[in-house]
């Protein structure tokens, strides 16, 4: 009887062995698999600066949020150069920018770290009634310096041209005039900060002529292309496209806690197969070739 017994606890003791092993293993595969609950992260931070990245950055902020709601991310415009500024002095934990930090005077870019989250094409865009749909590289430089100030002068209408600029500081604006107008300075004309309040100015106002990022480019005007080549994505993938910058999101120095979580996030591939061509932006994956702050370029591997 008693050796019956303890072959009893034996067996129990062995079954028990089992199970655990068994609930082990399911814990390992259930991390494995990204099913385990993962610690919420907390807090708030602040990304400012772009207002062609401020959309996603929004969106993504938006979905961010459903799965950490203790998380708080606050996003706001302003401008390359105001992102840059703040989060150089430690006012924003991210500064969002259309340029290398490298490219801003007043900007120590060696005590930044640039986390490139996408890719934005930039255009032209005019009034619906000029009746111009592309023109050439010269053509649009002669327009921005003042040389052309008439749509019958590059095959449209007789009608004056009416430049809408962007505001000094502005990535956008600094794009276009290094990739779009050869660097040429551009003359002075009414400024707007604000890519929608752009988009809204330009179909408002007969013969105006301005430009902004892919992602706001709508039925309400018209993208020109130039030297006949579309403002489209393949082309910028390829640089056939020019005007084109990658969408960055500095911070000063290492990010760590929630800033940290939140870059990792705005780089996979929830992010970038989803929210990123969602929105009319470009995923940085998308790239056949890679442009330096000098403007050098190579071929993506």
């Amino acid at each position: 009887m008693k050796k019956k017994y303890l072959g009893i606890v034996a067996v129990l003791a062995a079954l028990m062995l089992v199970v655990a092993a068994c609930g082990s293993g399911s814990s390992t595969a259930d991390k494995a698999n990204g099913s385990s609950n993962k610690e919420e992260v907390s807090g708030s931070i602040t990304a400012v600066g772009s207002t062609a990245l401020q959309p996603l950055v929004e969106a993504a902020s938006k979905e961010f949020a459903n799965t950490n709601p203790q998380a708080q991310i606050n996003v706001q415009g302003g401008g390359s150069g105001t992102g840059l500024t703040q989060v150089q002095q430690g006012a924003v934990e991210i500064g969002n920018s259309d340029v290398f930090a490298e490219e801003k005077d007043g900007v120590d870019a060696s005590k930044l770290v640039d986390h490139r989250v996408a890719v934005v094409g930039m255009a032209p865009v005019v009034n619906k009634d000029v009746g111009v749909k592309n023109i050439t590289k010269q053509q649009l430089i002669d327009i921005f310096t003042g040389k052309t100030t008439n749509w019958k002068d590059v095959g449209g209408k007789d009608e004056k041209i009416t430049i809408i600029n962007r505001a000094e500081g502005s990535g956008t604006r600094a794009t276009f005039e290094k990739w779009g107008l050869d660097g040429a300075t551009p003359i002075k004309a009414q400024e707007q900060d604000s890519s929608g309040t752009v988009r809204k100015i330009v179909s408002e106002t007969p013969g105006a002529i301005s430009y902004l990022a892919f992602s706001y480019i709508d039925d309400s005007v018209v993208g020109l292309s130039i030297d006949d080549i579309e403002a489209t994505e393949d082309n910028v993938a390829t640089n056939d496209w020019k005007i084109w910058s990658y969408e960055h999101m500095y911070t000063n120095g290492e990010p760590k806690d929630l800033t940290k979580t939140f870059l990792e996030y705005m780089t996979s591939d929830d992010v970038q197969n989803n929210i990123v061509p969602q929105l009319g932006y470009q995923s940085i994956k998308s790239m056949k070739v890679e442009r330096d702050s000098d403007g050098k370029l190579t071929d993506v591997k």
